[in-house]
């Protein structure tokens, strides 16, 4: 279907969309403010924020021409790989921004043709009352169509591009999928819970799936009693039994919600609706004050404040890190170099900082915020919400500050 942005968007039309349209959403023009050039030493909170603004427009204006290009041709690529958009507008704009629901088909290891008619009938499943839902066309016929390597970069364009060009809150950006879209989200969400608000799965298998990192996400499963396949009904009590045991000993963390329908088999018809309100419920909270991450065998360089090198991005590398007022508290940490980003959102940093492990005092400084920092953390995270003024590293019992150059990185 050929793309009808202009008529789609016009002035008087509503945002209520009739039909499909196969597109990607792509960098948007942000205002850009009149800010005074800072001495990159002694940076006010307010002249940061100010600045990181800046800067994120910057990095908009920067992607602007190949973003078109992939607005005119209706797909997001990633190497060789190509993934299809369908999506559907519903409702009026909130005064915070739209919510992103991302809704991964069903099909798998079968013949082109059938997981089309899965991407076709995802489509029709999960009404909403405001916000895009975006149906992507998986970019394989794998039985891993949803968890493979590359899914995790596509996703992250598919929803920077959503936030620039539709004024999509990133903090109300969601994520679900039925049968193989279901695989999908048990191993989408533990590894990219810090780009979600909640997440639903819907008669999936969990399969090596880490529970640890959904501590600051809310998971819900939604399984018929009768889908014996793959023994899908009994891993997932068991996946929610795992998460019951984790919020017992972290009653602030693991928030999830487990509906069993005894009497269906594969098919819910349409039980499992209910997860839109309940998801619509949740927004991201971008800077928990505890994060635990586990990198998986598809690694990542960030996870809420938290980020590491590429060296140090290993399966099974592990940190848990909170923070208490003016004070991070290492609890865990086996990355060769863990990187802990701050910005005043996190704690004070007009007053010093200290790092601790094991109760012994690591490292305490008074901080400055740092435009080389700002411009460092906007590229590495490609979202508004999550700019950061200062990086320490974290190398065994060592603590330093990051320095990057204000006018390059």
């Amino acid at each position: 279907m050929k793309n009808d942005i202009t008529k789609a968007f016009s002035p008087g039309k509503s945002l209520f969309l009739s039909h499909w349209i196969k597109l990607v959403p792509l960098t948007g023009i942000l205002l850009i403010l009149a800010i005074p050039s800072f001495a990159q030493k002694g940076l006010s909170r307010v002249e940061a924020e100010k600045l990181a603004g800046k800067e994120w427009t910057i990095e908009i204006n920067k992607l602007r021409p190949a973003a078109e290009k992939v607005w005119s041709e209706g797909v997001i690529r990633f190497g060789k790989y190509t993934m299809p958009i369908a999506y559907r507008a519903f409702g009026e704009k909130p005064v915070d921004g739209h919510s992103l629901y991302i809704s991964l088909h069903g099909g798998g290891n079968a013949p082109p043709q059938v997981n089309d008619q899965q991407w076709e009938n995802q489509r029709t499943l999960y009404p909403i009352k405001e916000g895009f839902c975006i149906v992507p066309r998986a970019p394989t016929n794998t039985w891993n169509l949803w968890h493979e390597d590359h899914i995790d970069n596509l996703l992250d364009s598919l929803i920077r591009y959503a936030v620039i060009l539709e004024d999509v809150n990133p903090n109300k950006v969601y994520i679900l999928g039925y049968s193989a879209g279901g695989d999908g989200v048990f191993q989408l969400a533990p590894r990219m819970a810090d780009r979600f608000a909640a997440a639903s799965m819907m008669a999936g298998h969990p399969g090596d799936a880490n529970a640890l990192n959904l501590r600051n996400l809310p998971f819900a499963i939604y399984m018929g009693g009768r889908d014996t396949a793959y023994s899908r009904n009994t891993l997932a009590i068991a996946f929610n039994q795992k998460l019951d045991s984790l919020q017992r000993l972290d009653p602030k963390g693991f928030i999830h919600d487990f509906h069993l329908y005894a009497d269906k088999a594969h098919w819910m018809d349409r039980l499992d609706t209910i997860a839109i309100p309940w998801m619509a419920s949740y927004k991201r909270n971008p800077f928990p004050g505890k994060v635990i991450w586990v990198e998986d065998n598809r690694v990542q360089h960030r996870f809420y404040w938290l980020s590491a090198p590429n060296d140090a991005q290993v399966k099974g590398a592990t940190a848990e890190v909170s923070i208490v007022g003016n004070e991070i508290r290492v609890s865990k940490n086996t990355f060769s170099e863990l990187n802990i980003n701050l910005n005043d959102h996190l704690l004070n940093l007009d007053n010093p900082v200290s790092v601790t492990m094991d109760g012994v005092v690591l490292f305490r400084k008074k901080l400055e915020r740092s435009l080389g920092t700002i411009k460092k953390t906007v590229l590495e995270y490609q979202d508004p919400t999550m700019v950061f003024f200062v990086k320490l590293i974290l190398k065994g019992k060592s603590v330093r500050i990051a320095k990057f150059k204000g006018s390059s990185l």
